[in-house]
């Protein structure tokens, strides 16, 4: 626990993490409660939906039809897991894991864990950055250059959404996860699956481990699925609900319906990334099997040569119009979490609009050199987003054991600490996904 003389933890981000005040446990129905809470598992389920998530969905579809669905749905169990640990972190302890990291270790320890988080943080920022300027590509026939270069004004995106305080931030992001589920829903009702194939996906098999290429492939699911990030992020949002902290009743109750939000949000989640999964193994499974790009996806929904007479300009435009808002949202995430990184670790608080600058200024710089050194082009920006998947995995191991060493400290979280089945599942889920993101990196060099 914090000595007394620690200074006074309060969320992260306060310039717009405005509590919001949440009914009496005492009064009000489940579903006025549920709403009341419902929020920063949106915020979270973003990070799930990323660039990244959509190249390895849709390459899985592509080359195994519906296998690695079964892939997918256990990555987000875990998922699950972890985020109820982050958000009971912050709930009960009033602190971000930032926060709680940085007063069990020394200052050198700080800051290494604060520039391999900053590093992890800039990766997540390359993938948007890439798919807006895909989008835009796909969309307006923009150059790769000029769209890269036109992201730096979605600080001014940003900007304006968190003028607006966390709660209204909190509905454009779930109304903009909504059209996306909306749009992909269309296009696989549209390209008529196979359900009795989907079903079948669902349920894991031995080829997940004895073929080397599904193998790698589902292991770059699990890596893109599991982001530190997200971690960091729900930690903090799970504090942004008034209650009374010093009731027991009210704190499990923040801690249920957190929970509700969290699971729910990442359930859609997930729907999403499968049905991105089930689109390429319904339309382009036997037509490409190296379907690993999504400018192959765009152009093949309008090409009757490979998706026969489902070929619709409308459809390939709605995909280039999902993957623009979910690069747009992604930059919200990204600089919240970033911020809650760089207070919780250092105690610097910089105003949102000069994190986000900072953020998107460093991450434009290994873009633009690739970019001059081997063209601009999709192949190579699309590979980008992969080897960003490496930097999110060597600090994933360092935020997973933390966190639930944290949250089985019972000095620190008293009646709410881990069971020992709880902190032993922590402990080999988070071994489990090191020794995947460690066999993902070697497979890829």
């Amino acid at each position: 626990m914090p000595s007394s003389n620690q200074p006074e933890h309060r969320p992260s981000l306060d310039e717009i993490n405005q509590s919001v005040l949440v009914p009496s446990v005492y009064e009000t129905s489940f579903l006025q409660k549920f709403l009341a809470y419902s929020g920063p598992g949106a915020l979270v389920a973003v990070g799930y939906m990323d660039p990244g998530n959509w190249l390895t969905s849709l390459a899985g579809g592509s080359q195994f039809r519906y296998t690695l669905l079964a892939v997918l749905w256990l990555s987000i169990v875990v998922a699950m897991f972890m985020q109820t640990l982050s958000i009971k972190l912050g709930v009960v302890t009033q602190r971000d894991l930032a926060q709680a990291v940085a007063e069990c270790i020394p200052v050198g320890g700080r800051l290494t864990l604060w520039l391999l988080n900053e590093l992890a943080m800039m990766a997540t920022d390359m993938t948007g950055v890439i798919g807006t300027a895909i989008a835009l590509k796909l969309l307006f026939g923009l150059p790769l250059l000029y769209g890269i270069l036109l992201t730096i004004l979605d600080v001014l995106v940003v900007l304006l959404f968190l003028r607006f305080g966390i709660r209204r931030i909190e509905m454009i992001v779930l109304l903009a996860i909504l059209t996306v589920g909306i749009i992909f829903g269309l296009e696989v009702l549209r390209a008529h699956p196979a359900m009795g194939a989907i079903a079948q996906g669902l349920v894991p098999t031995s080829s997940l481990f004895t073929n080397h290429a599904e193998l790698v492939l589902s292991l770059g699911i699990m890596g893109a699925t599991i982001m530190p990030h997200n971690i960091y992020l729900h930690s903090s949002l799970a504090q942004s609900r008034r209650y009374d902290h010093h009731d027991p009743q009210q704190v499990n109750e923040a801690l249920r319906f957190a929970r509700w939000d969290s699971n729910v949000h990442l359930v859609a989640a997930l729907l999403i990334n499968a049905l991105l999964l089930i689109l390429g193994g319904t339309l382009f499974w036997h037509t490409t099997k190296n379907l690993a790009s999504l400018q192959d996806v765009f152009y093949g929904l309008q090409n009757s040569a490979v998706v026969g007479k489902l070929a619709s300009p409308l459809m390939s435009w709605l995909f280039a119009f999902a993957l623009l808002i979910t690069g747009l949202i992604s930059s919200i995430t990204s600089t919240l979490s970033g911020q809650i990184v760089m207070e919780g670790y250092l105690h610097i608080r910089l105003p949102l609009w000069e994190r986000r600058l900072l953020t998107r200024a460093v991450t434009l710089v290994p873009i633009l050199i690739i970019g001059f050194l081997v063209g601009f082009n999709d192949a190579a920006f699309e590979e980008l987003i992969v080897y960003a998947q490496i930097a999110l995995s060597i600090a994933l191991p360092l935020t997973l054991f933390p966190l639930v060493r944290l949250t089985s400290d019972g000095e620190l979280m008293g009646d709410h600490v881990n069971r020992r089945a709880t902190q032993w599942i922590g402990y080999g889920l988070a071994g489990v996904i090191t020794a995947l993101n460690l066999e993902l990196i070697v497979s890829l060099f």
